[in-house]
């Protein structure tokens, strides 16, 4: 049996929604179930799907905040770019997604040791001129944010038992 367990109700509200409201759901459960924080036990609880759910609702969340420059600061450049997400997302038909991701880590393997680096918010702020490079990548991501979490949503609806178990 699935730790992550979903109110059946609660799902389908969401779902009526939207795809954002509908992943929503799936990870505010993981998250709740962890205490909020991506690390152990959660990782080596979760399964590839779910552990990619999180790694993208990371990724989401960094990117449209801040971009890959932040997501390399906020340090989720190990746990992005050394882990299966991209092999799953190509799996779950994210092609292009997966292509981002694969370039994003190929600069956060020249870059990331200098963008992960304590500094102040004015010398963080400059590393945006520094490192224009992710800037094409930032734009990417954003102009097809809906389409991907669309993609993702219906994979989730689709292969459900993989991320939760769904009660009355």
């Amino acid at each position: 049996m699935n730790a992550i367990t979903i109110n059946e109700p609660e799902l389908k509200a969401a779902a009526e929604k939207g795809s954002d409201e509908f992943l929503d759901v799936f990870f505010n459960a993981i998250f709740t179930r962890y205490g909020g924080k991506i690390g152990e036990p959660m990782m080596s609880e979760l399964n590839a799907d779910q552990m990619t759910l999180v790694a993208f609702k990371a990724m989401h969340d960094e990117v449209m905040d801040g971009g890959f420059v932040q997501l390399i600061y906020n340090g989720y450049g190990p746990f992005l770019f050394f882990n299966p997400f991209v092999k799953v997302v190509r799996e779950w038909g994210l092609d292009d997604l997966a292509s981002l991701v694969n370039k994003a880590g190929r600069l956060f393997r020249k870059y990331g040791r200098e963008i992960e680096r304590d500094c102040t918010d004015e010398e963080f702020m400059a590393m945006f001129e520094q490192y224009p490079e992710f800037d094409e990548l930032d734009d990417k991501f954003v102009e097809n944010e809906e389409e991907w979490v669309a993609k993702i949503a219906y994979y989730v609806d689709e292969h459900i038992d993989r991320f939760a178990e769904v009660v009355p």
